[in-house]
């Protein structure tokens, strides 16, 4: 049976900022969901300082697809390559290469893929060839829009934390916050309009878009863990992209649960009173789903 067919895609953006600067944003691929529209969650899995290994979730077309990729990071060179272990069907194999030049005053950034499908077959071909372009394309032009703002990335983003300690089993929180579409009414500008999950523990959310958060979520269950990853897409103004976590911590009278919140505000949002206006709504929304959680936690063990 003859190899089958290696189909290669190759785009390429000029930004302007120093090489540098646009090696960190590639080489820490943690801060992807924030900055690139359809990466969705990504956990380091091993490093080395050279070689590691992430666990990677992204959309492919209206598709969540996740994979591990490992990666090499060579700093000197301004180049990082990857090659994915198990890719999601009808993808069979995905390596590629990141590139940055200095060009005069800007540099320039190449991104490389190289790939096979399963059964050399036309039809998933052309939509890998589709989907991988639009990926492409998606994350350059975010790292050339990052690249204009980046002396004052770090005026930009927001990371806080809430943290409620509730005095019920973890098991029936956790239960709660996935259950986001049985949540009561009182809860209505946060409640999903729908849940599809059609893969276990990845659940798309539509919201009814009164929430500046987003009128679509992606969330991401690991329950084993105590946790609930979740990214809004398409937010309003002043957010241009939120992430978070749900997470527990059992103890001996209950569980701590924290919401992480992860920001990225708009280009005409700055200044310390966005950033508080930003911050309050965000941790008002969450403290009110924590304590509806708390009072369904509760209920069920005095029920028990």
């Amino acid at each position: 049976m003859p190899d089958a067919r290696v189909h290669r895609s190759a785009c390429e953006v000029d930004v302007p900022a120093p090489a540098g600067v646009l090696y960190g944003l590639i080489a820490d691929a943690t801060v992807w969901p924030l900055f690139f529209s359809p990466c969705l969650h990504v956990e380091q899995l091993d490093f080395d300082g050279t070689r590691e290994r992430l666990r990677m979730w992204a959309l492919a077309g209206d598709r969540v697809s996740s994979w591990v990729s490992h990666r090499h990071l060579d700093v000197a060179a301004h180049r990082v390559r990857f090659r994915q272990e198990l890719p999601s069907p009808p993808i069979e194999s995905m390596s590629g290469t990141w590139s940055v030049h200095p060009a005069g005053e800007e540099s320039r950034v190449r991104l490389e893929h190289a790939f096979t499908v399963t059964g050399d077959d036309p039809a998933h071909a052309a939509w890998a060839q589709q989907v991988t372009r639009a990926n492409s394309r998606a994350q350059l032009d975010g790292l050339a829009r990052l690249a204009q703002r980046w002396t004052h990335l770090d005026d930009l983003t927001l990371t806080f934390e809430d943290t409620v300690r509730i005095t019920a089993p973890a098991e029936l929180v956790l239960d709660f916050l996935y259950r986001a579409g049985d949540w009561p009414r009182e809860l209505a500008y946060t409640r999903p309009v729908s849940v599809l999950e059609e893969i276990p523990g990845i659940q798309t959310l539509a919201l009814d878009g009164h929430a500046a958060t987003g009128t679509r979520a992606v969330r991401i269950s690991f329950p084993g863990a105590g946790r609930l990853v979740h990214k809004y897409l398409h937010p309003r103004t002043p957010l241009a992209a939120y992430t978070g976590e749900w997470s527990l911590d059992p103890h001996p009278a209950g569980v701590d649960v924290s919401v992480r919140h992860n920001v990225l505000l708009s280009d005409d949002a700055t200044g310390p009173d966005t950033a508080r206006r930003v911050q309050d709504e965000l941790s008002r929304t969450a403290r009110h789903v924590l304590e509806h959680a708390t009072r369904h936690a509760s209920g069920a063990v005095r029920a028990l």
